[in-house]
């Protein structure tokens, strides 16, 4: 039966179990500090927008071109596939879990109460620095997306400009958030729609002399290059592409009816990442080489080696590169927007429960959490130190980058973690599944598998990390390892701080302990139907999984 809606006290913190009275006085303290609530102001158009291309950005416009040049587009196909899997997954086990606990910090509450606080401390605070430390590139990279139609004006300008609006967005709380999301969604879907329909156009000999390429460009250059370690690059770059999705699990929390728009919205992943990353990504290498010098680029955010912008140069037409390269500016500003919402939320949960500032848990009466706002736009205003001269400033930004590095693999990999363990202690407290108001068809399985693939990611970020590059001292394959694969060791840092703190050095909370009744929006046994569930063939059930 569904807990009531009243905040946890001490003494129901301590029937959870019997684990130590430091844990016990340490949970009771969290629970105590609970305050007023986010409004619920999200709806079920705005979650779909979100899922369906609110993670669409320089990842597939920009970072697919050095994909493409790094392993070709076989590999290209191969590992968008595979880790839009393993996000499907991801994002199934997270609908489940938000559904049923749909708190302000999402998963890192789910951390909390089902693997280890200690654990869910590590990946608040991952997560958190990551959204911080990628708000103030994304707007050094909409300033450089402007330079494609006039390099005249100072970066500072526009670095301004996005910041005042971004700041103006956040006045209007979570459903401003939802609605500049969902236009800028619709922006992103529509152009890759379009690229779609022109890169086919394109690749029939259609629109300029390049005549019909058909798979030309898969035999020469060839679908894959530079062997293994090409492979395992895409890999990684596909990886990052995916890097937002989980939002819409974020957002359940501020949502009017989180039991029906959250699931809807993660099942939409599937359909966001065979249009438009594996469909839009392999037409694109259909019309553009592998080998083409210019995909390498300038710089992390350079419009002028966007794979898009190049196949659209090449076939020559000469007004579509200029709307494309204006898609690219909307896709950073709406990362930019997601980067606000990501650690405003986050952070506003940790320091409910006592692991950031207390100060960062006052939400305003619009149900604003306008203090963790005010701190995320001051320290974006070091995107003016990129914007320095030398090369002092671009440096600083690829050491903080540094520390956003894997550090996705790790929280997906914990929301799969979280939901297998959810699992086993309703199992092992007795509790059926059918008090669950959403369920994955593909179950538990899912997660394992995601789980897998997340283990997978990280041994071919180290792989590719390590492996030396071609001509390169001992001192730069080094610091080359470290700007890569730096949030690991980070985000175990953070994991002893907490247990020195506390004391604790247990690595998980034991199943039984496990609080699952405390604010749980259970399905009510008397509606729950008492006949046993037929048990659906696998090809039903995957079919429930996507609609």
């Amino acid at each position: 039966m569904a807990a009531p809606d009243k905040q946890p006290t001490k003494e129901m913190v301590r029937d959870v179990g019997s684990g130590s009275s430091s844990r016990d006085e340490e949970l009771g303290e969290m629970a105590s500090m609970k305050n007023n609530e986010l409004k619920k102001a999200l709806k079920n158009r705005h979650l779909q927008m979100i899922a369906m291309g609110g993670a669409i950005g320089a990842g597939l416009f920009i970072g697919s071109g050095k994909a493409l040049s790094a392993g070709g587009p076989g590999s290209i196909l191969i590992c968008y596939a595979i880790i839009g899997v393993m996000m499907l997954f991801t994002c199934q086990a997270l609908a489940e879990l938000a559904v049923v606990y749909p708190s302000n910090g999402a998963f890192f509450e789910h951390c909390l109460r089902f693997l280890d606080p200690t654990w869910g401390f590590a990946i608040g605070w991952g997560y958190a620095l990551t959204w911080m430390i990628i708000l103030p590139f994304e707007l050094v990279a909409a300033s450089i997306t402007i330079r494609y139609w006039n390099d005249s004006i100072s970066m500072g300008v526009w670095v301004t400009v996005f910041l005042v609006t971004l700041s103006l967005i956040q006045i209007f709380g979570v459903r401003g958030y939802g609605e500049v999301e969902s236009v800028l969604s619709i922006i992103k879907i529509m152009a890759c729609t379009g690229f779609i329909i022109l890169g086919i156009i394109i690749n029939c000999g259609g629109v300029g002399d390049q005549g019909k390429l058909g798979t030309k460009y898969w035999v020469e250059p060839g679908a894959f290059r530079n062997g293994f370690e090409g492979f395992a690059s895409v890999f990684v770059i596909a990886s990052f592409s995916f890097g937002g999705t989980e939002l819409a699990g974020l957002a359940a929390a501020e949502s009017e009816r989180p039991e029906k728009s959250v699931p809807k919205a993660c099942k939409q992943v599937f359909w966001r990442i065979c249009f438009f990353y594996v469909l839009n990504l392999f037409i694109m290498g259909l019309i553009l080489r592998s080998d083409d010098p210019r995909l390498l680029g300038s710089g992390a955010i350079d419009t002028k080696a966007s794979p898009f912008v190049l196949a659209i140069q090449d076939a020559g037409i000469q007004v579509l590169p200029h709307i494309m390269n204006g898609v690219i500016t909307i896709a950073v500003i709406s990362v930019a927007n997601s980067s606000t919402f990501g650690f405003t939320r986050t952070v506003q949960a940790m320091a409910t429960v006592g692991m950031a500032p207390k100060y960062l848990a006052k939400i305003d009466e619009q149900g604003r959490p306008m203090r963790c706002t005010i701190v995320l736009i001051l320290f974006s205003m070091i995107a003016y130190i990129g914007l320095a001269p030398s090369d002092a400033g671009m440096q600083l930004f690829e050491w903080l980058l540094a520390l956003t590095g894997v550090a996705y693999f790790f929280i997906w990999g914990s929301i799969c973690l979280c939901h297998i363990r959810f699992r086993k202690a309703m199992k092992i407290q007795g509790l059926s599944l059918d008090l669950i108001p959403y369920k994955p068809s593909c179950g538990v399985w899912g997660s394992w598998i995601a789980l897998t693939l997340n283990g997978l990611c990280l041994m071919a970020s180290f792989y590719v990390c390590a492996n030396p590059k071609p001509g390169a001292t001992a001192a730069q394959t080094v610091e080359g390892f470290f700007k890569g694969y730096l949030a690991a060791p980070v985000m175990i840092i953070l994991w002893l701080a907490w247990k020195v703190r506390t004391g604790s050095w247990r690595l998980q909370t034991p199943l039984h302990e496990i609080d699952l009744r405390t604010d749980a929006k259970f399905i009510n046994p008397a509606d729950v139907n008492r006949e046993p569930e037929k048990q659906k063939s696998l090809p039903r059930r995957v079919l429930g999984a996507l609609f």
